[in-house]
Formats: C-alpha cells, structure tokens, sequence
C-alpha cells in the first residue's frame, strides 16, 4: 500500500510538473476576473451590469479626477452592482493585478485627453498581450495613432464605437470593435455577449478592421443620427405648423409610421415623447426650449466626408440647424423684423401626411446613402476593407439608428454586382422612384408656407444633382481658370487632359497645377 501512495504521488506530481501552466491559468481563472471596466458614469455602470448578468466576474475602477465625488465604487458596488459579480477597487494597480492575463480593459471615459493620460497610468502595471479597449466618442485619427503606440509597447487596442445610450450599454448596444486584429478573438465572446441581438439573432458586434475604423463608422453611425432626428423634427414641425395637428394626433402617426417602412427606434421614441405629459398634466415637448446641443461627432462626420472628398450635405444641414437653434436670441430678435407670411388654406390632412411620410422617408435614404458613400470611400482610402453589408448588420439592433430598412441596405450590399451608390440599387431606386412626387410637393409646399425644412430641401437637392449628367459646373471651372488660371477639361477632348485660356487677351501662358484637395 505505501510503494502504491508513493507511485500516485510521483504520477500526480508529473501530472503536476508537466501541466503546470494550464493548472495555473486555471486557478488564476477562479481567482481572478475576465475583464476590467473603468469609468463608472451612466454607460460605464451599465456596461459593468450588462457583462455581469452575461456571467462574466468584472472588476471596476473610477479614476479621481477634479470636482468628482469620492466614493463612487463603493456606491456602486453597495448599491446597483450587490450581489452580483462585480468587484470594485480605488487603486489602479490593484485592479489591474486582479484580471485574468491576457487582461481585457474596457475605458468608458471622456474621449480626448483623458484616454491618454488613463493609458499612460495603465501601462507600467500590463502584461505584454494585455489588451485596452476605448468604448467611448473617440477621433479616430486618435485611435489610430493609439494602436501604434499600444502595438509598440507590446500590448494591443481596441477603439470600439458603442451606441445604444444607457438602455442599451445595459441590455444589448450595438458595438463596433476595430484595431489590434489579434485582440479581436479575445474580446469576442464578451462584446458579443453584451451586444443586442438582431430579429435572425446575430449579435449586433462584429469586427469593422484595423486602426481606427471602428470609432470611423461609429462616427458616421452619429452624423446618421444627427439627420434622422432633423428630418423627424421637421416631420413634426410640418405636422404642427401647416396642418395643425394635436401632440396626440401626432404621436397617432408616428405610432402608425412605426409599423411599416419607417419602424426605428427614432420614431418610436418620438411617438412617445409627443404623448408624454409632466406633473403638471401638460404636454412636455411644448415646454422644452428649441436650442439643441451636440458633443461633436456629427461635426466630425462632416468635416471627414470634407477631408475624403465626399458630399454628406443632408448630415451637414443637421449639424449646422443645431448650430443655428443655439442662437436662440438672435432668432428671435430676426423673427420680429422678418415676420414670415403663411396662407390659412385648409390642407388636405391625410394627403399631406402621406407627403410628409414621403418626404421623410426619401430623405433617410439619402442619408444613409450619403454615409455608406462616406464609408466605402474612407475605406477604399485607408485600406480598410470594409463590410458594408456588416456593418449595415450590427446596426439593426441596439443602436440609436436601427431600423427595419438596415435589412434592405444589408441586402444590397451582399450582391455580387454590388451598387456604385446606395440609390442605385434596384429596390432602393423604386423606393425613391415611388416617394419622389410626395417628397417634392412637401418641400414646394412648406417653401410656399415660409416654413424652414432645410434637411428635407437639401436631400431633395442632393437627389437631384446626384441624377443629373450635367452640372453647372463647368462656371465654376471657367471662373476658376478666368481668375487663377486653375485648369479645366473640355467635353471635346479626352479626360485627364488640361487646359488654360487666356481669358482677357492680356495674361500670360503659365497656369497653375492640377489637384484637388
């Protein structure tokens, strides 16, 4: 019996010796957590939630920054987070150790500065492999040059948009992940997890590419946004100023809208808010002061779409209304010395809604046609490699901007002879071909009416210029070279060819080179 004990004890410390690393690793995997989450404010906590009630053991972190209370874990923690497999701790060093290698670090901080200096405290406590993941509004020239420096240092990073607000950072958000390709299996199982869950049930979390190209679509996710919420505001302005309608007559039509083409989660909401009334028994969208705010990214979106070369005019139009509704004195100081002159006809309500829907819906298109442009364009550019189609996907759930359409653009998308423009492809292009009449007597109609519909008068415009083989352009290109001697081609000569005219007889032969910005 004991020369039997002694051989079970050799052969379990062989056992022992010989698998020691998976022995430790699995210990470790009792011991420690599967992912850190720093940043406790409204999406932080819920995040922390979401991937806890998924199974997940996380450790959370706040950092101490100015004018910010103490004690904020351990609210956390002895509040929303008890009972539940979260761990909080107030020193960074002793929240790093206690996540399992290769360690998986979520920063749901302010984008901008803070990413930096939170990174430059993390470093000195990772493991080579760890891996940083920014969940927030990030630029992503800064998530670019975050990869480089973070691949440098030997660890990896993942710039990952997020978009769902608070509903969805706990119930399933729409995530969209891009850097450091090798991290990607490792945050796989816990962003998908934590992601919605599309109707087919694919989670809306796929990865978009390197460098940072998921903070770039989640950027242009955010300039979509910022146009389906100036058209729904103009839907709803019409409705109020042209037809008369009641917030409940109102809430009726989007509630209506929401079961057909039109179903999202913009237009739910909207139904919601025109229904909803304060303590004191009124009506409370009546009572909120028309000036609206931003934090930045539509402004981004445009700018980008400027540095690509490509028109995101409608997304524009909504960043500068913003802009626009802020000066809210002035406005009204212009409106006493401008009064606009409207009709009192009685309007055929239930044709004018059908123009509105029309208008509404046509315009979105545009939208989204504008920001896939964008897309293929930043990707063609940067050699991305973009999934349009997936990317259309992971928008369908959890996100600000799902809607039932996504499908659609998925679909068009995944055609072998894939459509050099979104409203080229054929449903989308019967789509418009039937809302066209509709869409131009709403904007005819609330011009007659001096009333400013600038994101529906712009998609309409864009549309129009987009369909027309001839632009005045070649003005343009004239004055260019009358005053700058700047080039222009001729319709009589092959394309890539330039050439100078002496415009006042007296000028010189020297012209200026060829480019565009």
């Amino acid at each position: 019996m004991y020369l039997f004990l002694k051989l079970y004890e050799q052969i379990v410390l062989a056992f022992c010796f010989n698998y020691k690393d998976k022995i430790y690793k699995y210990m470790e995997k009792l011991t420690k957590t599967d992912i850190g989450l720093i940043g406790l404010a409204v999406m932080g906590e819920n995040l922390a939630l979401n991937m806890a009630d998924k199974g997940w053991m996380v450790s959370v972190y706040n950092r101490t920054v100015p004018r910010v209370e103490e004690g904020v874990v351990e609210r956390f923690i002895n509040g929303r987070a008890k009972g539940k497999s979260i761990e909080g701790f107030t020193d960074i060093s002793d929240f790093v150790a206690s996540i399992a290698t290769p360690r998986k670090i979520m920063m749901m901080v302010r984008a901008g500065s803070a990413v930096d200096e939170l990174m430059e405290q993390l470093f000195p406590y990772l493991s080579p492999g760890d891996i940083l993941i920014d969940g927030g509004n990030s630029n992503y020239e800064d998530t670019n040059r975050r990869v480089a420096l973070t691949e440098k240092e030997g660890f990896r990073f993942v710039g990952a948009g997020v978009s769902g607000g608070e509903e969805g950072a706990l119930n399933g958000a729409s995530i969209m992940p891009g850097g450091s390709e090798s991290a990607w299996e490792e945050v796989k199982p816990i962003l998908q997890s934590i992601a919605a869950k599309a109707s087919d049930g694919t989670p809306c979390c796929q990865w978009i590419g390197p460098a940072g190209s998921g903070h770039f679509v989640k950027m242009i996710h955010n300039g979509i946004e910022y146009g389906d919420m100036q058209l729904i505001s103009e839907s709803y302005w019409v409705m109020k100023n042209l037809l008369k309608l009641t917030n409940e007559e109102m809430g009726t039509i989007f509630s209506h809208w929401n079961e057909g083409k039109l179903r999202s989660y913009l237009i739910e909401i909207t139904a919601n808010i025109l229904r909803h009334k304060d303590k004191t028994g009124g009506y409370l969208i009546d009572k909120i002061l028309d000036t609206a705010g931003q934090k930045g990214t539509g402004k981004w979106s445009v700018i980008n779409a400027m540095e690509l070369g490509m028109p995101l005019g409608l997304i524009a139009t909504a960043v500068f209304e913003r802009s626009l509704s802020a000066q809210k004195s002035l406005r009204e100081e212009s409106s006493k010395q401008f009064v606009c002159q409207r009709t009192e006809v009685v309007y055929n309500k239930p044709e004018m809604v059908k123009d509105i829907y029309a208008a509404l819906y046509a315009s979105k298109l545009v939208s989204y046609a504008q920001g896939f442009a964008v897309l293929q364009r930043a990707s063609d550019t940067f050699g991305w490699k973009l999934d349009l189609a997936s990317i259309a996907r992971m928008w369908r759930g959890g996100c600000i901007i799902r809607s039932i359409f996504l499908n659609d653009i998925a679909a068009a998308f995944e055609v072998k002879d894939k459509p050099r423009h979104l409203l080229l492809a054929p449903y989308f292009k019967e789509e418009i071909k039937q809302l066209l009449s509709g869409w131009k007597h709403l904007v005819v109609q609330a011009m007659k009416e001096e009333l400013p519909v600038p994101a529906f008068s712009s998609a309409l415009n864009y549309f129009y210029s987009l369909v027309s083989a001839k632009l005045p352009a070649n003005m343009i290109q004239a004055q260019r070279d009358y005053f700058g001697a700047h080039t222009f081609e001729r319709v009589d000569e092959l394309r890539g060819q330039f050439f100078h005219e002496n415009w006042t007889g007296h000028g010189g032969n020297t012209k200026s080179g060829t480019y565009n910005v």
